[in-house]
This record gives structure tokens, C-alpha cells and sequence, in this order.
């Protein structure tokens, strides 16, 4: 088992007097997860949180982030078809925009529309993946981390070095169907005892052609191959953590991502071919310093810049200069510290505060460069005792925006409360109860107000309110099952003026709504466990289910009572993994229900329930005395046509090989 920390991480140091290899001291931060290979819930958590790590998180037959978190509950993937396609996540029905994306510790944003494309980040250089409705679970955390009503934290490879080693170096190669070529490089170096770098490259082309199937009511079945589907991407990181002092620390993480993508479009019409283009290039520098000034006291300061490039190319869209050609380039610069202090053994209290411009740049007439200022504070209390935990959070925002020309900027000044609470009613220390209660709201974004062919000047802000009742048991009989974990949620969400972004004939053309007021009430239930089967045989099953109602009831709407666009009532998952001596056999199933791809739920705009079936084969040995895994994948088992975004269609069967080598 792996010990990975909750905020920065750490790296193990040499010891001559280790038999086989050595860690530092962990720092005493407020978090501590134990990662297995199974799925992992936090106990005492006043937020539900779900974990996907370390073999668990290897076995997925997952390329990406975006085909890991496909298997938590309450999720909705919007993935618009093949290995470049867009993929964004959506958490309970509340919107992308809801859900913060942080990269060890530190949110990711995007340009293109104001949402994370979780295709963008591989899992060759993840740990762990961890889900949070609400809010992450501790009170030492920058205050951009309150202010989503959900949080995914994606957390890098922590560097290990056995005894007598400096260095680390696994090479990877991954290819298989849509021509997938896939490289990736991964070097970690001690340089002292308290100072280690590490670093990871990433190269992937494919052309992302498949078949799919083509059905027109009462007229003709056919089947034809995807086009304009391509992508080529270069993936490039690097981390600089560092010890010092009784129990600070410091880390630098410099990220890279450079693509070129063809964006298929939908399929209608009898139109199966489109041109479009777009590139991408998103590019940040991050560092984080965690120090203790003075007994009881902790600190954490963050400084991040950022800068995303967006080139859109239409060559069907005639403009006076030619093609149709958009470039945008949006900057980020950020800011932020948090302060602990422990007044009682039982009773903790923060202040975070948060700083950060934005600013976007395109090459349009008349484009407004708008540039918004955003002052976040939270103020925070804990108190922990032996079977209890209440958490309480008061969240300000100012936000001041102004554009250059042509409209007049918004501005928002806004007080969110936040209260939750964890509670052990019985003598059974891994049984727990939970809930909450939430307000946030969010910005429209650059790309929902300014954007061309997306952009509406007039959008509201949207707000949000939730309340979650759940509970947490674990057992570890230690014989046939050596343990079992059981999570279940009741929720319910009210959005007011809620934003929901429809496609319309290709990827980049948008429509942007308010939709009014949406009532969301759902039920969430995971489990898991792990057996021990004769002959060392170990089988990890997981399973979990959604069971959701998001119905508009805006006043006097005509769709009133209608389930809001994407939205399924019944979804679930079941994962599943065999492991014998050095060799895993996967299984994973999704299932998603019924759904409508408008507001209006009628039988046009009716999407069928969807189910896929992936397998894979995962060898862990030595070659030459080097460590190799080998694994083989077969995705979409049984070859079914489907679609998740109506008229986007996903892949049929597809395979994948991989190998890795570690030196």
C-alpha cells in the first residue's frame, strides 16, 4: 500500500539500512488517504468522496482521465465520439462549470469553452483520481477549492527510489484501432536527500477513423466510417519537490499540452464529412510552499500563470478574408494563501484567500478583451472529536469585469454558507454518517458571454443550492472476504438561471442558455469488495448506482417537469478484477438510461440507453531482469453502435496493446 498525502506530495529518500527501499517522514498534513487496489471511501469525510487508485486505477482499460471517471456514480461523461473527441464531466446534473478540475493541487482551466477536456490528460503519469460532491474535506485548501460544487483532484506519480538508486526511468509504448501510436517517457531523479525532479513525455497520433452505425426512421440502415476525426498531441511535465526546514516544503510543476485535432461533427442530414480544425495549446507554471511559522500554525501559498491558445478553422465558412480562421489566447494569472491554526487539540480554523486576472484576446472585429478580477475569501472552522466532525465555511467573492469595448462589464459580490458534518452513531468505528448543506455560484464564463457562434451577452449568473444525507460502512473479516465497502447518497440540487451549452452542427458551434431553475433530486450507491479465492486468487468486485430526476421548473416554462437535456434517470457501473501471481484479468461494465438530447422530452429528441463491455489481459513480470507489464485491451466487447451526444457516434469494438519497461 501507498501512502499519498492529501495536498503536495512528497518523495522517498535513500537508506542504507533499508532492506529494500526507504521513505521520508510524511509531513503532518491535516489528510491521509490509504490507497489499495480496491476502491477507497474516506470514512470520516463530511463529503462523499470517491477514490480511484493505484492497481485499481491501472486495471481500468482507460487511455485518459476522462475514461477513468466514467466509473463513479453521478457522473455524466459527455464524450462526442473517437480518441480525439471532447470530453467533459458533469457531476449530479449541476454543469461542467461546476465541477473544478485540480492537477496536484492546483485547478486547470481551458479556453476552448470554459470547461476541462479530460481528454487531455493521461493516466501514465496519475495515481490517484479522487471525486469530491461539495468540496474537498479539509479546511486547508486554497479558496477556489470551497467554491465548486464539485471537485476532481488528479494527482501525479509520487517518486519512490530503492535502496542504492537514484533514478527511475519507465518507457512506455501503447498502440491498438483509430492507428494509435502512443509513446511516453517518465524519468525521476534524487538529487539529495530532501530534493527530487521528475519528469514525463507524451507523444499520441491517431486518425481516429471507425465504423459506426447509421439508422434514418423509415428509411435506409448503413454503415460508413468516421472522418475528420484525427488528433496528434504532444504531453509534457515536469515537478521539482523539495524538503526543508522541520517540516516545510516546496514544489514547482510545470505542465505543456500541444494538439491538432479534427472535429468530426454530427452526423445528420446525410451528411457524414466535415473540414473543421482546431489546435490547442495550454501551457502552465505552478509552485506551492507549505511551512509551519510558528507552533500550531500552518501555512500554504500558491502562485500559478497560465496561458491557452485556441485556433478554430472552418474552410466551409467563406468570410470577406477567406476561411473562416479564429485564434484565441486567454491568460490566467493566480494567487493564494491559506492559514491554519490550531486552537484546540478538537478545534481548527483557516483563512483562505484567493487573487486572479483573466484576460481574452482573439483575432475578431469588434471582439469586447474582456479582463475579470476575482477576490475570493473563506473563512473556516473544524471541530474533530473521537466520533464526531462538523465543519463550517463562509465563502465571499467579488468579482469585477470590464470590457475594452462595446458592452458595458458585471460584476458580482456574493456570501455563500457551507455547513457539514460526519458522525459514528454506534460503537463501530467504520461506520459513519454524513451530510450537508451547500450555496455556491458561478460566472458565466468568457466563452459563454464572448465567444463567437457561443457566446450570449446576456447569461445570468447561475446559483446553486445542495443537500446530501449519506453514509460510509467498511468491513475486513480477513477470510473468503477480506473486505467490503458500502457508500450510499440521497441528494438534492436547485440551480436558479442554470447555463447548459448545446451543440448544434460541429464541436465548436454553440448555443448557450439559461434554462431557468432546475430541481435535481438523485440516489447514489457504491460498493465494493474483495475476495480470497483458493490458490492465492484474488477478485475485486465494484459496483454502483445513479438513480437521478433533473426536471426543468422554470415558471411558466413550456417544458415544465421535463427531464433537463442529457440527464439519465438509471445509470451504473460494475468493475471487476481477477488477479493471480503476475497476472490480471478486467472486466468493466457502464450502463446509462434513456435520455433527451433537448429540453423538450419528446420522441424526436428521444436517446437511446447505451451499455459497453471492456475486457483486458494485464501481465506483470521481469524480462532480462527489468520490470515489465504488458497488457491487451478489447473495448465495446460486444461491437455495440451507440451514441452519447445524439448523432455523435462512439466507437464500436476496439482494441488496445501497451507495454511498459521500468529501469
Amino acid at each position: 500500500m501507498l501512502w499519498i498525502l492529501a495536498t503536495n506530495p512528497i518523495f522517498a529518500q535513500n537508506n542504507p539500512k533499508a532492506k529494500e527501499q526507504d521513505s521520508l517522514k510524511p509531513l503532518p498534513l491535516n489528510e491521509v488517504i490509504l490507497t489499495a487496489s480496491k476502491r477507497e471511501f474516506r470514512i470520516e469525510s463530511p463529503m462523499p468522496v470517491q477514490i480511484l487508485s493505484g492497481k485499481q486505477l491501472e486495471n481500468l482499460n482507460s487511455l485518459s482521465v476522462a475514461d477513468a471517471v466514467r466509473y463513479f456514480s453521478g457522473v455524466q461523461l459527455k464524450d462526442y465520439g473517437g480518441i480525439g473527441g471532447l470530453k467533459t464531466i458533469n457531476v449530479r446534473s449541476l454543469g461542467s462549470a461546476h465541477t473544478a478540475v485540480f492537477y496536484d493541487g492546483m485547478t486547470v482551466g481551458n479556453a476552448q469553452n470554459g470547461q476541462v477536456d479530460l481528454g487531455k490528460y493521461s493516466l501514465d503519469n496519475i495515481e490517484a483520481i479522487e471525486l469530491y460532491n461539495g468540496q474537498k474535506s479539509t479546511i486547508f485548501q486554497p479558496a477556489r477549492g470551497f467554491f465548486s460544487s464539485n471537485t476532481l483532484f488528479l494527482k501525479s506519480k509520487v517518486p519512490v527510489f530503492e535502496s542504492g538508486k537514484n533514478a527511475n526511468v519507465r518507457v512506455s509504448f501503447k498502440t491498438g484501432s483509430f492507428g494509435l501510436v502512443n509513446p511516453s517517457v517518465l524519468y525521476q531523479q534524487k538529487i539529495t536527500s530532501k530534493i527530487a525532479l521528475s519528469s514525463n513525455i507524451e507523444w499520441m497520433k491517431a486518425d481516429g477513423k471507425y465504423k459506426y452505425r447509421y439508422q434514418k426512421k423509415d428509411g435506409y440502415d448503413t454503415t460508413a466510417v468516421r472522418q475528420n476525426g484525427d488528433i496528434t498531441a504532444l504531453r509534457a511535465e515536469f515537478n521539482l519537490n523539495t524538503k526543508f526546514g522541520t517540516n516545510g516544503q516546496a514544489n514547482l510543476k510545470a505542465y505543456y499540452y500541444d494538439s491538432e485535432r479534427g472535429l468530426p461533427g454530427a452526423i445528420l442530414a446525410n451528411r457524414y464529412e466535415y473540414t473543421q480544425r482546431q489546435w490547442d495549446r495550454n501551457f502552465f507554471i505552478h509552485a506551492s510552499v507549505q511551512n509551519s511559522l510558528f507552533e500550531k500554525h500552518e501555512m500554504l501559498a500558491n502562485v500559478k500563470f497560465s496561458r491557452d491558445y485556441s485556433r478554430y478553422v472552418d474552410p466551409e465558412y467563406k468570410t470577406v478574408e477567406g476561411a473562416l480562421d479564429n485564434k484565441y489566447y486567454q491568460n490566467e494569472f493566480y494567487a493564494s494563501i491559506v492559514n491554519l491554526y490550531n486552537i484546540k487539540d478538537w478545534w481548527k480554523m483557516s483563512l483562505a484567500a484567493d487573487f486572479s486576472i483573466n484576460t481574452l484576446d482573439a483575432n475578431l472585429y469588434r471582439f469586447p478583451y474582456p479582463v475579470r478580477y476575482s477576490y475570493l475569501g473563506v473563512i473556516s472552522s473544524e471541530m474533530h472529536w473521537e466520533r464526531l466532525d462538523i465543519q463550517a465555511n463562509l465563502l465571499g467573492a467579488y468579482v469585477d469585469e470590464q470590457v475594452k469595448y462595446y458592452q458595458q462589464g458585471d460584476n458580482q459580490q456574493v456570501f455563500c454558507p457551507v455547513l457539514s458534518a460526519s458522525f459514528q452513531p454506534f460503537d463501530v468505528k467504520k461506520f459513519r454518517i454524513r451530510a450537508f448543506y451547500k450555496e455556491s455560484f458561478r460566472m458565466p464564463t468568457f466563452n459563454d458571454l464572448y465567444y463567437t457562434f457561443i457566446g450570449n451577452s446576456f447569461l445570468r449568473p447561475e446559483f446553486t443550492t445542495q443537500y446530501d444525507f449519506g453514509t460510509t460502512y467498511v468491513v475486513e473479516p480477513k477470510k473468503f472476504l477480506q473486505s467490503a465497502s458500502f457508500q450510499a447518497d440521497v441528494y438534492y440540487n436547485r440551480v436558479k438561471d442554470k447555463i447548459v451549452a448545446m451543440p448544434s452542427a460541429n464541436l465548436f458551434r454553440w448555443t448557450m442558455m439559461n434554462l431557468g431553475e432546475v430541481d435535481i433530486r438523485g440516489l447514489e450507491i457504491n460498493t465494493n469488495f474483495v475476495f480470497k479465492l483458493p490458490e492465492q486468487i484474488f477478485l475485486d468486485l465494484g459496483l454502483s448506482y445513479t438513480y437521478q430526476q433533473a426536471i426543468d421548473i422554470t415558471a411558466k416554462g413550456t417544458t415544465y417537469g421535463d427531464q433537463i437535456p442529457y440527464t439519465p434517470k438509471n445509470s451504473g457501473t460494475l468493475t471487476s478484477s481477477v488477479n493471480w501471481k503476475n497476472w490480471n484479468l478486467n472486466y468493466s461494465f457502464i450502463y446509462t438510461g434513456e435520455r433527451y438530447s433537448q429540453k423538450a422530452n419528446i420522441l424526436v429528441n428521444y436517446v437511446k440507453p447505451w451499455y459497453t463491455s471492456d475486457m483486458a489481459l494485464i501481465w506483470n513480470g521481469k524480462m532480462a531482469k527489468l520490470p515489465v507489464k504488458i497488457s491487451g485491451e478489447v473495448n465495446n466487447l460486444f461491437n455495440q453502435y451507440y451514441d452519447v451526444v445524439l448523432n455523435f457516434p462512439m466507437p464500436g469494438r476496439n482494441y488496445r496493446l501497451s507495454m511498459s519497461l521500468s529501469f
